[in-house]
């Protein structure tokens, strides 16, 4: 997705309150669509040129909740709704409505963005010498030690056979 400076943004919106294009001949012009156009001119109109200035935030469940109702109750556009709320993009209301729909409030719920951090395990607390834990958790060392010389011992005595074959030969 292209970004666009704030003043390739109120040129556009300029050239459109003023006549000189459509939504989408000023889009063509931008290599944009028209619903960028269109967004932009709906959030000049209703906070100025601070509208079009790009906002990251994380929005909250109950912000989402609210605009979610404002645009049911009032039956505004998501255009509208999304420039009467400073909301940079109108599909985003879009995503929080099926998400609501689907999944159910829960869903709305922000979620941490980035790479999870790496946490250290902690060590886990030796068992009591004699305890029961203890006993188990040597018997299951020595099986797993038992084991391993096993398949080490049939992996030699297979080794043995295949030099012997080729001696043979």
């Amino acid at each position: 997705m292209t970004r666009f400076t704030l003043e390739q943004k109120l040129s556009a919106v300029d050239d459109y309150l003023q006549g000189r294009g459509s939504y989408k001949s000023i889009a063509r012009m931008l290599g944009t669509g028209h619903m960028s156009i269109q967004t932009w001119v709906a959030l000049f109109e209703a906070h100025g040129k601070e509208g079009l200035v790009p906002k990251y935030t994380n929005y909250s469940q109950q912000f989402k909740i609210d605009v979610i109702n404002y645009m049911n109750e009032i039956g505004t556009s998501l255009i509208e709704t999304a420039a009467i709320y400073q909301i940079a993009s109108p599909s985003t209301i879009l995503k929080w409505r099926k998400q609501l729909e689907e999944q159910g409030v829960d869903a709305l719920q922000s979620k941490k963005r980035g790479r999870r951090s790496v946490k250290k395990e902690t060590k886990k607390t030796k068992p009591v010498e004699g305890s029961q834990e203890a006993l188990l958790a040597e018997i299951d060392r020595l099986r797993m030690e038992n084991a391993y010389l096993k398949k080490l011992n049939a992996l030699v005595q297979e080794k043995e056979k295949l030099q012997n074959r080729t001696k043979r030969k």
